[in-house]
């Protein structure tokens, strides 16, 4: 319902550069399995490994003949040509994987190092120019020679390409591949490689961890792996330290909503190994970032002087996961980076807090969206319902025609996965069994959802995704409101209009009877409209409209409390300088009945940071709320209609327009 300016550059540029990286990590996070199977078996059966065996390890001889084993193979060519497959079908389904795959031959044979990078290259470019060729004779292949010019063409632009990555790629990544190779070795041996902490966790709560991780780290690792039987680099960005810190921090530390789920966030962090979750409680409070980049930097020393590192990649970044990739003689040196890297996060993460006023009592949605306009980054407005964005969210949430909701990650198989399994438990304790909820990464989305639950710093992405689908922003992977409000609005859906209309119908009968309730009690009197509020701040306003309700007869005072605790998890700011405050869930047994009051404010209060000058007090009795919430939504969804109401200079003025309300 509100809306908002065009995206800024840096915000496009950064979405840009998300989806960039997320394409490179989707190549790499569906073969995940394949990586960790050429972990198990380098770390086990390798000559330094825990069971040596020739013929698997690679090593010594039987009966005179070199011994090939199961480790080279696989690394030169099994996951090469995984990732080339993956990527051409990513641009143009099994016909740009096999294409995209034949031409990464051309690369991987013709290097004498493991050809991540060129596959990376090569099977997105098979996919791709395979697909312009196609546009070239699609509708013009005679009847009956399709089959034979779609096997021709394929095979013969595969022979192509594979020749073009032999004699022309090939040896262009060799050279960038080994220059990379000694940069990182240049850091290692000055002891400079900490400093990549510095890039690498801001990088992280912008959800660039995974083109971090997956798209840069893992390739250069497995080289690395190897050549010398272990790697750093796999631990760079996967390390789950410093964001334990962070959390521990907020465990002791903070206060509200902050904490009281930060110990359950901690949990699935460190041994989930969905790092995304702790993602917010930084942004809520970006100076947190110190804490991390610190915890990162110790952890990275930690290793390198220990010189201890992972056979293969940790993912997703849990402890279990990243002990059963540790090297058979870094336990000591990888346990210690976590700790350490756990320990200062957490000393500098508790004196940031205990040296704060707000110490995590915010609204998380808020305070992010406060950090994106000090970075410059354009900032999410809110969906009715809470916070949400005016880029990439509804009008106003609705259950009407929801069949299938999607929760949408980055990768797809983190916080995702967590948070459809919450809103799906959620929604079947609530009866509704004809809507499905899945899990979905970005990448993936296609327009065929009815609701898309994502991240609200991923909005955009996924309304470009989905522009037919209401999306729902969120800023607490685990225990977020909006569930809750989704269901209710699937109740509402599911029990029909009327339970948001109290006068009967128009009949010979009703018209000799009393006024009904509606008309009798509108939920919006003369007596709750103030042309002209006297608070001076937010908390002053959540007052005035608590007090106005009170005094219409549809709260108790307990439901006061509950507005300023509804403020606290989640923002009622709706954008169009229009806030909403209302109860909690739990403050429904303080409403008597169903009202609606208005103030307006001759200087815009700061709502956490957005101008609002118009303040509207709701309290639902049976789901009404919903109802009325829609009706506003309407009214001040037309900015016209704003001008009317900031124009007006009486009370009637102000009910004719939002005269609906009442209807």
């Amino acid at each position: 319902m509100s809306t908002t300016a065009a995206p800024s550059r840096l915000h496009t540029a950064r979405a840009g550069v998300q989806k960039f990286g997320t394409f490179l990590s989707g190549m790499i996070m569906p073969n995940i399995g394949a990586f960790i199977a050429w972990g198990l078996i380098t770390a086990l059966f390798i000559e330094k490994g825990f069971l040596p065996v020739p013929q698997l390890g690679g090593f010594g001889e039987t009966d005179g003949t070199p011994n090939v084993g199961l480790v080279g193979p696989m690394i030169k060519y099994l996951l090469p040509l995984l990732i080339a497959y993956t990527g051409g079908r990513m641009v143009y389904d099994v016909r740009g994987g096999v294409v995209g795959a034949i031409a990464a031959m051309g690369v991987i044979v013709g290097a004498d190092i493991p050809m991540f990078v060129g596959a990376m290259i090569m099977g997105p470019l098979g996919g791709w120019t395979m697909k312009k060729l196609d546009a070239i004779w699609t509708h013009r292949i005679r009847p009956g020679f399709e089959m034979l010019v779609n096997n021709f063409s394929a095979g013969i632009w595969a022979a192509v390409l594979a020749l073009i990555g032999f004699y022309g790629i090939a040896p262009l990544v060799e050279a960038g591949s080994n220059a990379a190779g000694r940069a990182v070795q240049f850091l290692v041996d000055n002891g400079l490689l900490p400093l990549t902490s510095l890039l690498i966790e801001p990088g992280k709560v912008l959800f660039l961890n995974n083109a971090i991780n997956h798209g840069v780290l893992t390739p250069l690792g497995t080289q690395q792996s190897l050549e010398q039987g272990k790697s750093i680099l796999f631990l760079l960005e996967a390390n789950p330290g410093p964001g334990l810190g962070v959390l521990l921090a907020y465990m002791l530390f903070g206060r509200g909503a902050a904490k009281a789920s930060a110990s359950g966030a901690a949990i699935i962090h460190f041994f989930g190994g969905i790092h995304e979750i702790y993602f917010p409680y930084v942004l809520m409070k970006p100076i947190l970032i110190l804490a991390t980049i610190a915890g990162g930097m110790t952890g990275i020393a930690t290793l390198a002087l220990t010189n201890s590192g992972l056979v293969a990649p940790s993912a997703p970044g849990s402890i279990i996961a990243v002990m059963a990739q540790t090297s058979r003689d870094s336990y000591v040196g990888v346990i210690l980076a976590v700790v350490l890297a756990c320990a200062v996060s957490f000393l500098i993460a508790s004196v940031i807090l205990r040296l704060s006023k707000d110490k995590g009592e915010g609204d998380l949605s808020a305070a992010t969206a406060q950090m994106e306009e000090m970075k410059g980054r354009k900032s999410m407005a809110s969906t009715v319902l809470g916070s949400g964005s005016a880029a990439a969210g509804t009008a106003t949430l609705t259950g009407t025609g929801v069949k299938s909701i999607v929760f949408a990650c980055d990768a797809g198989m983190g916080s995702s996965a967590m948070g459809a399994s919450v809103l799906r438990n959620k929604i079947r304790a609530a009866g509704h069994d004809d809507v499905t909820v899945t899990n979905s990464s970005i990448a993936s989305l296609t327009d065929t959802y009815d609701m898309v639950v994502v991240h609200q710093d991923l909005a955009l992405r996924a309304q470009e995704k989905t522009p037919s689908a209401q999306v729902v922003t969120v800023d607490n992977f685990m225990g977020s409101p909006k569930y809750d409000e989704i269901v209710e609005v699937l109740d509402a859906e599911k029990a029909g209009p009327g339970d948001t209309s109290a006068a009967p119908a128009a009949t010979a009968e009703a018209e000799a009877a009393p006024p009904s309730s509606a008309e009798a009690h509108p939920v919006l009197r003369r007596e709750s409209v103030l042309l002209a509020g006297g608070a001076a701040d937010m908390a002053g306003a959540i007052d005035e409209a608590g007090r106005l309700l009170l005094a219409a007869g549809a709260v108790d005072g307990a439901y006061l409390d509950a507005m300023h605790e509804r403020e606290q998890s989640v923002s009622t700011y709706m954008g169009n300088f229009l806030a909403i405050p209302h109860g909690t869930n739990e403050a429904k047994d303080h409403i008597k009945a169903s009202a609606v009051t208005f103030a307006r404010y001759a200087e815009p209060i700061d709502w956490n940071g957005k101008p609002v000058k118009f303040v509207v007090g709701i309290a639902g009795k049976d789901k009404e709320h919903l109802g009325i919430l829609a009706r506003i939504a309407k009214v001040f969804g037309d900015r016209e209609q704003v001008a009317r109401l900031e124009a007006a200079s009486t009370v009637d003025e102000v009910l004719e327009i939002l005269g609906k309300v009442n209807g």
